[in-house]
């Protein structure tokens, strides 16, 4: 059976629970970046572990910093590899994130990671895959998951922003923490990570 595309998959969220019926009438059908090919898998990841705990705008900065060095085309893993770390450090990585790209590089160069193979896994074994990476944790790999993959079931209870617009669609003094959201969340299998769109988009919105 083909996966359901966003638009039918947020359809069916709505007809399992009413306030995301609300959001999904005010919001309309969820919508991301087309996924890029296999190929481009590595750049996400990259771009990924660069955006980490950093505002949008600065993020982004260091980010076009960091591709410059590298021209047009598909980011390469072995030009990563052959980069001074004063480079990457110049772009505005920290050391912890310039160290987290490289050995992200290195992991694909030498075949340890097989992005493109990716794919034909399920959640649990991606998340497995990328987490031997240094400076990638459950929640760039659910990042990975909904964005690069196109997954619909994926719940991102480390993020804050899906416990802040789930506190702020279902009208909750505070935020749930992890563990209480991992609950919550059950309701909303197989659309998991439709739901976590529509969170971010409460929070946004203030509703």
């Amino acid at each position: 059976m083909p996966r359901p595309s966003h638009r039918q998959a947020s359809l069916a969220l709505a007809d399992l629970d009413p306030i995301m019926a609300g959001l999904v009438d005010r919001h309309g059908p969820m919508r991301v970046p087309r996924r890029p090919p296999a190929s481009g898998r590595f750049e996400d990841l990259a771009e990924s572990i660069a955006y980490q705990q950093l505002a949008g705008r600065a993020a982004a900065t260091i980010w076009g910093r960091f591709r410059a060095l590298y021209g047009p085309g598909p980011l390469d893993p072995e030009a990563v590899l052959s980069t001074p770390t004063e480079s990457l450090r110049a772009a505005g990585l920290s050391g912890a994130k310039a160290a987290a790209i490289v050995d992200l590089a290195r992991h694909v160069a030498d075949g340890t990671l097989e992005l493109e193979r990716l794919g034909r896994l399920d959640d649990q074994q991606v998340s497995a895959q990328l987490v031997q990476v240094r400076g990638i944790g459950p929640w760039t790999a659910h990042m990975f998951l909904i964005f690069t993959l196109g997954r619909l079931d994926v719940w991102p209870i480390g993020d804050y922003g899906v416990r802040a617009g789930y506190g702020v669609a279902y009208g909750l003094a505070t935020p749930p923490d992890p563990a209480e959201l991992d609950g919550l969340g059950e309701r909303f299998a197989p659309y998991r990570s439709v739901a976590a769109w529509y969170c971010w988009r409460a929070l946004e919105s203030g509703g």
